[in-house]
């Protein structure tokens, strides 16, 4: 099956300044894809150029397989995007909203699918209050129950949590993975919040200045690099007595009374235990520190050094 988005050596220049720079990139049938970058990295430009908002300078867009300047209406009709804060008539009720909306696609049995979109994104209970009334997090989940009115293959989510409490944070990922899971959607999600593409993404790409750094599957990115790992040790002051004068000292990054910290690659993880329980170390636990955000902040430093 063909990618759902396959960009190839996209550019997009406003005069001297490169807002995307030959980038390329590719979103897989299934995917939650995260999509990071500092704030002025070149993220929502790229989408923008993807939903065809905007002209690209160069490079192609396939969408499923299409190339979107030649089917630009094939493409786009099996996507839906939520693109910074959704905007809607806060005067109306979301069910008389979605309504309207669902006129302008020309929506076939429009107010069954509008009950079925109320009911996906947890809606139902307030469906016939004026959006007014709304908090943040609701109205992003009916910016949601919006995209998914016409049953789309895909959705673009621009900074889907932003603004969001945590609850509302969890809200918005919980509901995210049960679309992937429940109802088949691929799923682009653009974000800042590193730890939030952690939890739901399984494949990434991180951009900085218009250009790709790095990507692939979350896990494997974030498994490939050393990482920080604290083992919880019964005795510690023994423990850095026994690990001095080893090659494991020169991988100690802090301690306490209760931890040891290593930086450390995860095949190492099991020789250092090995090391230490022979050793008649007591060991309580292994907690990994290290997460996409000391990857991310590693990539873009190392990019800036080069």
């Amino acid at each position: 099956m063909d990618p759902y988005i396959e960009i190839h050596n996209l550019s997009k220049h406003y005069g001297p300044i490169k807002a995307v720079d030959d980038l390329s990139m590719k979103v897989l049938p299934g995917d939650i894809y995260g999509f990071l970058g500092p704030n002025g990295s070149g993220k929502s430009t790229t989408i923008r150029m993807m939903l065809s908002l905007i002209r690209p300078t160069s490079g192609q867009i396939l969408l499923f397989g299409r190339d979107l300047a030649t089917d630009r209406f094939k493409t786009l009709s099996r996507i839906g995007a939520l693109i910074e804060k959704p905007d809607f008539y806060n005067y109306l009720s979301a069910r008389k909203n979605l309504e309207i909306l669902g006129k302008l696609s020309d929506i076939s049995n429009l107010k069954t699918r509008v009950d079925e979109v109320l009911d996906i994104v947890g809606l139902v209970p307030r469906a016939d209050s004026i959006v007014r009334t709304y908090s943040l997090g609701m109205k992003q989940r009916l910016g949601i129950a919006q995209a998914l009115l016409h049953h789309p293959d895909l959705i673009v989510l621009d900074e889907p949590t932003n603004g969001l409490d945590p609850q509302g944070q969890k809200e918005i990922r919980d509901l995210i993975k049960s679309l992937n899971r429940d109802k088949n959607i691929t799923i682009l999600i653009s974000s800042h919040i590193l730890y939030e593409i952690e939890q739901i993404a399984n494949r990434m790409i991180i951009i900085d200045r218009g250009k790709s750094l790095v990507e692939g599957n979350v896990q494997d990115l974030v498994n490939s690099q050393d990482r920080q790992v604290a083992f919880v040790l019964g005795d510690t002051t023994a423990a850095l007595k026994l690990l001095d004068n080893t090659p494991w000292t020169a991988r100690i990054l802090k301690s306490n009374d209760e931890r040891i910290y290593f930086k450390i690659n995860k095949d190492e993880i099991p020789h250092l235990n090995t090391f230490l329980v022979e050793n008649k170390m007591q060991i309580f636990a292994v907690e990994p520190v290290r997460s996409l955000e000391d990857f991310f902040l590693q990539i873009t430093d190392d990019d800036k050094v080069n």
